[in-house]
């Protein structure tokens, strides 16, 4: 027999982990039930595209980096994309692999922290899974670091290209990088999904169907875990996409296993495509022009990529200045809450934050 109780609505946040950034829930709790939730943002807020219309557009790059800061090489890739568009420039082929490896070593480490997060929110594994998942993200880190001097505000890419060449020890690295992950990613893989807590705590829960996602403009692994196959990287590609081949992975469940297990496989075909570009890539220039001060002729561009939390793409106007008349940003993250409500009512207490792990958002980027 269930007792029903008083409602209770309680808040919760502006303080959790899982969010990566401060972010509050109004939730009404019948005991430990959930009967409504309401998603409350802002507290991150930064005003970015109205700063972006205040600077030349090689500034914004900066700007671009605090968005998804777990994911700052594919927010530069977005923005530079969309200026090259808007003011017309070609950019060399070798900038256009360097910047497709950068992006996909991108994903890789943005998937391996939305993961360990989510397995660390089941309560189990102690954090093991968690440092695991750190332990090969730190070796990324190291790489970014030997291309561009910086580990998470990256700012490596610019328009017309990247800031500079891979330098000698960053091949070497990345050769023992793409030796050695895909072992870190079975013994990640032996850990936990024979685990009956991961089995127990996330399938069928918190399910996102085919048609719910597309109507909710959902992208991404969300997407793809429900089933619908679209990946930017293969239907519009961009940079050196057109030149690598690679799965589009899916899933059919929807719910929150599937989310997890969606991004553990698109990490192995992103070391796929890493590795078809370290064998492709050939030398030359890295960068197109040198400039710093652009001024396109009246216009408008939007160029979406497949970041790893989904669809990423800048709005840009121009008005014929030095600076973007208007820029709207895209953002995945802000996206993926459309069904927060219908995720949660109806499940637990303990069940919000194992969802809210499942669907990997960033508040740099909610919070625009």
């Amino acid at each position: 027999m269930s007792l029903h109780t008083e409602p209770v609505v309680v808040n919760i946040g502006p303080h959790h982990p899982s969010t990566h950034g401060v972010f509050r829930m109004r939730v009404t709790f019948d005991g430990e039930n959930v009967q409504d939730v309401e998603p409350v943002i802002g507290y991150l807020h930064r005003g970015t595209e109205k700063l972006a219309e205040e600077r030349q557009y090689s500034q914004v790059i900066t700007l671009t980096d605090r968005l998804d800061y777990v994911a700052s090489m594919t927010n530069n890739q977005a923005y530079v994309l969309s200026c090259e568009k808007l003011i017309d420039i070609e950019v060399p082929d070798r900038g256009k692999y360097l910047r497709t490896i950068a992006a996909e070593l991108q994903r890789v480490a943005s998937h391996l922290v939305g993961v360990g997060f989510f397995l660390a929110e089941l309560g189990g594994f102690g954090g093991t899974a968690l440092m695991y998942c750190f332990r090969e993200r730190e070796r990324i880190l190291d790489m970014f670091e030997m291309l561009c001097g910086a580990r998470i505000t990256v700012s490596f890419m610019r328009i017309g290209g990247v800031f500079q060449d891979a330098p000698e020890e960053f091949w070497p690295a990345l050769r023992k990088f793409l030796d050695e992950m895909p072992g870190y990613a079975d013994e990640l893989n032996k850990l936990i999904f024979e685990s009956e807590i991961v089995q127990a705590r996330t399938k069928n829960v918190s399910v996102i169907s085919a048609d719910q996602a597309i109507d909710a403009s959902l992208t991404g692994p969300i997407l793809r875990a429900s089933g619908v196959p679209w990946d930017i990287r293969a239907a519009q590609p961009y940079d050196a996409y057109d030149q690598v081949k690679f799965d589009v992975i899916t899933a059919q469940g929807g719910d929150n296993f599937d989310r997890f297990w969606v991004r553990m496989l698109e990490v192995e075909q992103s070391l796929k495509i890493i590795e078809q570009c370290y064998r492709d890539i050939r030398s030359g220039p890295v960068r197109s022009t040198t400039s710093l001060l652009f001024r396109p002729s009246p216009g408008e561009a939007y160029v979406p990529i497949e970041a790893p939390k989904g669809e990423l793409g800048f709005y840009l106007v121009s008005d014929g200045s030095i600076a973007p008349y208007r820029c709207k940003i895209r953002s995945p993250s802000f996206i993926s809450l459309t069904l927060f409500k219908e995720m949660l009512v109806g499940w637990k207490l303990a069940d919000i934050i194992v969802s809210l792990g499942s669907l990997d958002f960033n508040m740099g980027e909610v919070d625009r």
